[in-house]
């Protein structure tokens, strides 16, 4: 009578996470394209801080043959990539405080459209802009008076926004 194959070392009892299923296979995915801590994408935002995770997306880390000295590669749109140019010392003091030690020392910026290249379909969303206060209730009524004896709602609705704008910028 033969011997069955033995199982796999691990013993788990009852059901095992998803997270402890893919691991291996998210860090090899990772490691291929230069990432060995994973954290460096999937916490960009937190490492880089909110305005840069706005601007430029980690794209890869590059390891030279001989030892230390790695390049992460940024991916951000053309207008933002000056902005991303002059903030290189801050991303890399971020990242190598990510990953415990002086891991990377050059920063790359590579620019693109705003939607990235097929395989990752990469969009930078800009911060939203404040809403304008509304105007107080005088400016509301002037701009009203102003533009009372038009018939055309549609061109009054635009003379009372003009003259909105107009009663409340600051006088020199």
């Amino acid at each position: 009578m033969s011997k069955r194959p033995s199982p796999p070392s691990r013993r788990m009892r009852g059901f095992e996470p998803a997270s402890g299923l893919l691991k291996e296979r998210i860090r090899k995915a990772g490691e291929s394209r230069g990432f060995a801590v994973t954290r460096l994408l999937t916490h960009w935002a937190e490492i880089a801080g909110e305005e840069i995770a706005g601007m430029a997306r980690p794209v890869k880390v590059s390891y030279p043959r001989d030892g230390f000295g790695a390049t992460l590669t940024l991916l951000t749109t053309g207008a933002q990539a000056p902005i991303v140019e002059m903030k290189k010392d801050v991303i890399r003091e971020r990242v190598n405080a990510c990953y415990g030690y002086a891991a990377i020392s050059r920063v790359h910026v590579t620019q693109t459209a705003p939607t990235g290249f097929a395989e990752g379909q990469v969009e930078f969303t800009h911060a939203p802009k404040p809403a304008p206060a509304p105007p107080s209730p005088e400016v509301q009524r002037k701009a009203a008076e102003v533009s009372g004896a038009i018939t055309d709602e549609r061109l009054r609705a635009a003379l009372e926004a003009l003259g909105q704008n107009i009663f409340t910028r600051p006088r020199k």
